[in-house]
């Protein structure tokens, strides 16, 4: 899947909506527990009620693992019965790895051959050979951490070069960008982080980008559509906890379906303005 294909899977949809399946088993509705597989049963139900508003599903890995051989088969539940039954919908795996080149190869056949997702987060510390692993597999995509919506964002990724006075991140920005292209690498900017957008443009105007922080981290997806939109849309928008927890009752997952389509008619309402549909 090419940047023009992810594009027209945004038109179709008139959404750049992405929900994050961040299911903690301490926080999904307790009917559900009776389940042999209660998460997998949770986001199932969340995806039957909000596929037609979305591009994208990005479980986030921690809150599988967390619950060892039994979580990792909810994980792979839950990606099988999306590639069953919504095989348009991009697939992200939010896992954040990031190590030496043999380990780096070992996380890449995990998520792109053996779960078969369409793209995976990986941090960029360790440089290019941490990386390249990953940007061996065609049409899947790298999703490198470039400026986080954490408070800890401000630690490391705001420092400054003495010398040219750019910031850490843009340093990762404009030296990973020539790892990859614009087909095959985006990159994570939070949405608490809307206003250096415009500077991040300028460096990789054409690549699209991950936007977690919507919702409630408390980013404005406005703002982060008037800073990062481009020609080809070039956002992933991600919403989790607003979404998926909006209801713990028997009709959580209508209720998910209604926040879902309350953010995807804003993101209609945004490409149409830009021109975009």
């Amino acid at each position: 899947m090419d940047s023009n294909t992810l594009f027209n899977k945004i038109k179709k949809k008139k959404s750049f909506l992405c929900v994050g399946l961040d299911s903690d088993i301490e926080k999904i509705p307790d009917l559900l527990h009776r389940e042999k597989d209660p998460v997998f049963r949770f986001n199932k139900e969340i995806v039957d009620a909000t596929n037609e508003y979305v591009v994208a599903y990005k479980p986030n890995i921690a809150f599988y693992e967390s619950r060892g051989a039994e979580g990792w088969r909810s994980l792979e539940n839950t990606v099988d019965y999306i590639r069953s039954q919504y095989p348009e919908i991009f697939l992200i795996a939010d896992a954040k790895c990031g190590d030496i080149g043999n380990t780096s190869r070992m996380y890449a056949k995990t998520f792109f051959e053996h779960l078969d997702f369409d793209a995976v987060t990986v941090a960029p510390y360790m440089g290019e050979d941490s990386v390249s692993p990953f940007l061996e597999y065609t049409d899947k995509w790298v999703i490198l951490l470039a400026l986080t919506s954490n408070y800890g964002a401000e630690d490391f990724q705001f420092t400054i070069d003495r010398e040219d006075h750019s910031r850490l991140f843009e340093k990762v920005i404009r030296r990973s960008s020539e790892w990859g292209t614009d087909n095959n690498m985006m990159y994570v900017v939070g949405a608490t982080k809307a206003e250096m957008l415009s500077d991040i443009r300028k460096i990789i105007p054409d690549h699209f980008l991950l936007i977690p922080g919507i919702g409630a981290q408390g980013g404005s997806l406005q703002e982060v559509a008037e800073y990062g939109i481009n020609n080809k849309c070039g956002l992933i928008v991600n919403s989790s906890r607003r979404i998926i927890f909006a209801d713990k009752s028997r009709k959580f997952a209508q209720k998910a379906g209604e926040k879902a389509k309350i953010v995807k008619d804003e993101m209609s309402n945004i490409l149409f303005q830009n021109h975009l549909l």
